[in-house]
C-alpha cells in the first residue's frame, strides 16, 4: 500500500468505518485538549515495517487526522534500522536500536514508551542459553538493526562481547534474516512479532529469551516512540498533537484488540485476523503509563556501553536524546 493510498482515506471515511468505534471513547476524553493550538505543521511522516507489534502506528494514523494533521505519510522499510533521518518525523522503533543511533548522530529524540514484550530470540540444537550465543552466528538484516543490536544488548548482559564472539550474518532485510534462520544457515534470530508465530507454527528452533517473559527485559520496553530532533524543536504542538495519537491507538490496542486486528486486515497490513488477533491480546500495550521509558534507555545504554558498542556515558546519552515533556503531559490528560 502506497503513501497515496492512505491520504485517499478521508476523516469521512473514518468516521464511518468499524474502527471509528473503537477510538471514539478516546477521543471524548480530550475535547478540552483538541480545542488548542493546531499543529505548526499539517503534513507528518510515519514509517511503515511488516510487523503486528507496530499496530498503534498504523491505527494513529486517523487519530492523526482528528489532531489537525492533514495528510500522512508513510514511508516503507524492509529493514529494521534507524536510518531515515529526513524521511520520517515520528516512529516506533527497537529500544536499543535507537540507543546506538543517538550515540552516533543524535537526530533522533526518545519521546515515549509504546509497548513490552513482541520480541523472542530463537536458537537451534547448538543454542540452548543466551550463553551458548558466543561464537555462534546470528542472522540480522543490517549492522545497526534492531535484531543485531538487541542481540548485542541480550549477549553483553550474560558477559558475551557482541564484537568479538558473535559472528553476525547480514541479510539485506528482515524477512532474509528470517529465512537464513528456517534454513538452517545460522544458529539463531532475534524475531519480531508475528515472526515468533511464525516460527512455533513451523517448529523452527526455539525460544532462548522472550522479552515479554524473561526479566531483566520483561521490565522494560522493547518499542520506544522516537520523534526527529529537528521536528521536535520546531513543531512542539505538533509533537504533542502526535504523541497523542500514538497513546490514544496504543490504548485502542490494549482494551479493544479485535477491533485492531480489524483495522490491520482492511487496510492491508496483516490479512491474517487471527494471527493479529492473537498478538496484538497478549503484548502488554497498556505498560506505557507506569512504565519508565528512561528505565529502558539506561538498561541497554550500560550494557552497550560496557562492550563498546556505544562512547556515549548512559547519562549524557539519556540527556540529549530524550524528551519526556510531553509524555508527562499527556500521562495527565489521558488519565485511564
Amino acid at each position: 500500500m502506497t503513501a497515496s493510498n492512505y491520504s485517499r482515506f478521508t476523516r469521512r471515511q473514518f468516521l464511518t468505518s468499524s474502527t471509528a468505534l473503537a477510538a471514539a471513547s478516546f477521543f471524548c476524553k480530550s475535547e478540552n485538549v483538541l480545542a488548542g493550538p493546531p499543529p505548526e505543521i499539517t503534513t507528518i511522516r510515519l514509517e511503515e515495517f511488516p510487523a503486528i507489534c507496530l499496530a498503534p502506528q498504523y491505527l494513529a494514523e486517523d487519530l492523526l487526522y482528528e489532531e489537525g494533521f492533514s495528510k500522512v505519510e508513510f514511508t516503507k522499510s524492509t529493514a529494521n534500522v534507524v536510518n531515515y533521518a529526513e524521511a520520517i518525523d515520528v516512529s516506533m522503533v527497537t529500544a536499543p536500536a535507537l540507543v546506538a543511533d543517538q550515540d552516533t548522530n543524535s537526530r533522533f529524540l526518545a519521546i515515549a514508551g509504546i509497548h513490552v514484550g513482541c520480541q523472542e530470540l530463537f536458537g537451534n540444537e547448538n543454542v540452548q542459553a543466551i550463553r551458548d550465543l558466543k561464537g555462534k552466528s546470528v542472522a540480522i538484516s543490517a549492522m545497526g538493526s534492531g535484531e543485531h543490536i538487541s542481540v548485542a544488548s541480550v549477549a553483553a548482559y550474560v558477559g558475551i562481547d557482541p564484537n568479538r564472539e558473535i559472528n553476525w550474518v547480514v541479510a539485506k532485510t528482515s524477512k532474509a534474516a528470517l529465512q537464513l534462520f528456517v534454513d538452517g544457515k545460522v544458529d539463531a534470530y532475534w524475531a519480531f512479532e508475528p515472526q515468533p508465530h511464525q516460527l512455533k507454527a513451523m517448529k523452527i528452533g526455539h525460544v532462548i529469551l522472550s522479552t515479554a517473559e524473561d526479566k531483566p527485559w520483561s521490565q522494560y520496553f522493547c518499542c520506544l516512540l522516537s520523534a526527529r530532533r529537528e521536528f521536535v524543536q520546531r513543531y512542539p504542538v505538533a509533537t504533542k498533537r502526535a504523541l497523542r495519537a500514538f497513546l490514544k491507538a496504543t490504548d485502542i490496542c490494549a482494551n479493544e484488540p479485535g477491533r485492531a486486528a480489524k483495522y490491520l486486515k482492511e487496510k492491508g497490513y496483516e490479512p491474517n485476523y487471527d494471527l493479529s488477533m492473537e498478538v496484538i491480546k497478549n503484548l502488554p500495550f497498556n505498560r506505557w503509563r507506569d512504565a519508565n521509558p528512561e528505565d529502558t534507555i539506561r538498561f541497554h545504554a550500560l550494557r552497550l556501553y560496557e562492550v563498546g558498542m556505544i562512547k556515549t556515558p548512559p547519562n549524557k546519552l539519556i540527556a540529549q536524546g530524550t524528551d519526556w515533556r510531553f509524555l508527562n503531559e499527556l500521562k495527565k490528560e489521558l488519565k485511564a
